[in-house]
């Protein structure tokens, strides 16, 4: 018989999260797999993080606390939206805890920090969220995997949606960092309009009036944003108090989520956003992840959280496919890219880069009978969707 034991200390400094499986006694203990969790745990985007962690522990604790069958011990570390941070942090699991592969990762200018000096180790990374153009294109590595999807995707689909709405004019605003720069990269893929303007905002920006009002005064057909976390809690409140709902469609992606519907909650609802993922899609594995995240943590999942709960999952059936050992990287590597899990989502297989072949959906955030707010699928927009930047990959 095995027990799982969860130790979790959250401050506003690191965060230290330890599963550990330990033996009963007379049996032998293998080594356990190490992996080293970075998120976003800290900051007004810190529940992007808490969500992705979050779904990451309950597929181990629905696991036993092992992954592939072993023993099992995730080190989580607070990232602190600082890259020079993440860094530091990234090198002290790789070389003073000894980890197996690196996981999570919600933010890209982190990912883009951390990636080079774990790359470069030869050290795997299954991220739970980011997924930066250069390390979908020319900068792909054997070693990266995106157990969530493309930057530019999710802001694809609504570029489409504006084309296909009939929108002619729309502002774009963003953070300016490398996810801000993809989002409107992906959103321009599709839409063929006039982009009236394009405002980059800082990261963690959270009053918006100056942008509200240049947004007003050039009367566009409709906005696209995308401004995670906290930004996106205060744009939605800010947009709704500044008297543009309902004058001017505000369209999004990472903004009107699970993270930010329990604080901007009617100001939100009706809001279209782009996602490859939400509660309602209708698969068992799905309703039964909404149903025991719910149950464990007591709200309603995000798409980090599904990504989380994925990257854990997709960890587990590479782990099994090896017996167990990440020593041999070539023959992990091949585990993972086979995607052998079943994915909450539905269909996902990964393309020759590393990301995800899957499907994207335009969703409408709506309050539930129980009181509860989240997001559910309007349509599908893609469907076994390649992400723009694999023809650049080296990799075949």
């Amino acid at each position: 018989m095995t027990h799982f034991s969860t130790r979790a200390v959250l401050a506003a400094a690191a965060v230290s999260l330890v599963s550990v499986v330990t033996a009963s006694p007379g049996t032998a203990m293998a080594d356990p797999v190490k992996v080293g969790f970075v998120s976003t745990l800290s900051g007004p985007s810190a529940a992007l993080g808490v969500h992705m962690r979050d779904g990451f522990m309950l597929a181990l604790k629905e696991m036993g606390g092992k992954l592939g069958g072993q023993p099992t011990e995730v080190i989580v570390v607070d990232d602190e939206l600082k890259p020079d941070v993440a860094v530091t942090k990234v090198k002290a699991l790789i070389e003073r805890d000894k980890v197996d592969l690196i996981a999570g990762v919600v933010f890209s200018n982190v990912m883009m920090a951390i990636s080079r000096p774990v790359l470069e180790n030869e050290t795997f990374i299954v991220s739970g969220n980011s997924g930066p153009s250069p390390l979908a294109g020319k900068a792909c590595s054997p070693f990266f995997f995106a157990a969530s999807y493309q930057n530019d995707q999710n802001h694809e689909v609504m570029g489409k949606y504006a084309q296909d709405k009939g929108y002619r004019r729309v502002v774009l605003m963003t953070p300016n960092y490398q996810a801000g720069k993809d989002a409107m990269a992906g959103f321009k893929r599709h839409f063929k309009g006039e982009v009236v303007e394009e405002i980059f905002t800082p990261l963690g920006q959270l009053d918006f009036s100056a942008e509200l009002a240049k947004i007003s005064a050039a009367n566009p057909d409709a906005v696209f944003t995308f401004m995670p976390g906290g930004m996106g809690v205060n744009l939605v409140k800010q947009y709704a108090q500044a008297g543009l709902s309902g004058k001017i469609p505000f369209l999004s992606a990472f903004t009107v989520d699970e993270t930010t519907l329990p604080a901007t909650q009617d100001a939100a609802l009706g809001l279209m956003s782009g996602a490859q993922w939400a509660p309602s899609i209708d698969t068992p594995q799905n309703k039964a992840f909404v149903a025991a995240f719910e149950k464990e943590y007591g709200v309603v999942p995000s798409l980090y959280a599904a990504q989380g709960y994925d990257a854990a999952s997709l960890i587990d059936g590479a782990l099994k496919a090896t017996g167990g050992k990440t020593a041999d990287k070539a023959a992990f590597g091949k585990a993972l890219a086979a995607a052998p899990f079943t994915s909450v989502r539905g269909g996902f297989t990964f393309n020759t880069n590393g990301f995800p072949i899957q499907d994207f959906y335009v969703v409408k955030a709506v309050k539930r009978p129980d009181g509860k707010y989240a997001t559910q699928v309007e349509a599908k927009v893609f469907e076994k969707a390649q992400d723009a930047y694999v023809e650049n990959c080296p990799l075949k």
